[in-house]
């Protein structure tokens, strides 16, 4: 069953999309499909981001309905669980397929706080063309797309229709509880994400880091509490926390021991003009101690020029 799937290792890195079997015997490029796409854990403090995608014959969409799949977020925990059961069944895969991408914390954090700065939603907007490019590639005819929206849906529908003109594209807020085809994409994002959050094997402290770690939400006290009993003052918190959130921003300076950093000192080699590293032979400013950029790239001064 679903629970005992090992989809991912709990490991800090992404993964590539993960992917249902094409079944021999079936022409994918003869028959038109539809494609559905959704996302679980974008709001949460802890834990990955997961993107799913389901795609199955335009002409199966009834079979969809009939199967139950509406929003994920109004299904049991047990019935997601069931749909999810059901996508891994080779017979059910013979006109249902699926995709999956992870974005682990670390590398949301990684992203989000980088010198080229991304957000959340380029991050998703990737991950979404990474998954439909996949079932492309894959020799899939994807004649239909549905995504559920991240920010604004005209012009993400406007980006994906640039992308991939040969398909019809439709960028919709609350997609998964007006298309079965993205509800089953959001069981394919959230079944996993529950797994890996509630099985996730912690590389800190030898591995002996609780799992009481609740909802994952910010405003889940229980999170809240294993953040703070979590967080070492030296090495600060695990790799399963965005450190891209205020909330773990805020605990970080309230709990953890300041860092100095010697580029960010007034005065310090950061603050200089980038004329004061080329000098004039002769000139006595070459004795000027350099930075340490020189030193480790071992570039040296150019004595003369010809």
């Amino acid at each position: 069953g679903p629970r005992n799937m090992e989809l991912v290792p709990s490991a800090p890195l992404s993964s590539g999309p993960l992917q249902s079997p094409l079944l021999d015997g079936v022409d994918y490029a003869a028959t038109e499909y539809m494609l559905g796409i959704d996302e679980a854990g974008r709001g949460p403090v802890l834990g990955p981001l997961v993107y799913g995608c389901a795609f199955c014959p335009v002409s199966q969409e009834p079979r969809l309905r009939k199967m139950g799949f509406m929003d994920s977020k109004v299904l049991t925990e047990e019935k997601r669980d069931a749909l999810w059961a059901a996508m891994q069944d080779r017979g059910t895969n013979g006109f249902l397929g699926w995709d999956i991408a992870v974005i682990s914390a670390e590398e949301i954090s990684k992203q989000m706080l980088s010198t080229n700065r991304r957000s959340l939603n380029a991050l998703s907007f990737d991950a979404a063309i990474g998954l439909i490019r996949a079932v492309l590639e894959r020799g899939v005819h994807v004649t239909q797309v549905f995504v559920d929206t991240v920010g604004d849906a005209a012009v993400y529908q406007e980006r994906l229709e640039r992308l991939f003109p040969q398909c019809a594209i439709t960028v919709a807020p609350k997609a998964d509880s007006k298309y079965p085809i993205v509800s089953a994409a959001s069981i394919c994002a959230k079944v996993p994400r529950d797994e890996l959050t509630r099985a996730w094997q912690f590389v800190e402290a030898g591995g002996s880091l609780d799992r009481a770690y609740g909802s994952g939400y910010p405003a889940d006290e229980e999170t809240k509490a294993w953040l703070a009993r979590s967080c070492d003052p030296v090495f600060g918190l695990p790799r399963f926390a965005r450190f891209s959130w205020s909330t773990t921003q805020q605990l970080l300076k309230e709990r953890a021991v300041a860092v100095a950093w010697p580029d960010d000192e007034e005065g310090g080699p950061s603050q200089s003009k980038m004329g004061a590293y080329f000098h004039k032979p002769g000139d006595k400013r070459a004795t000027t101690a350099r930075h340490r950029l020189f030193k480790r790239s071992k570039l040296h001064l150019v004595k003369e020029l010809r």
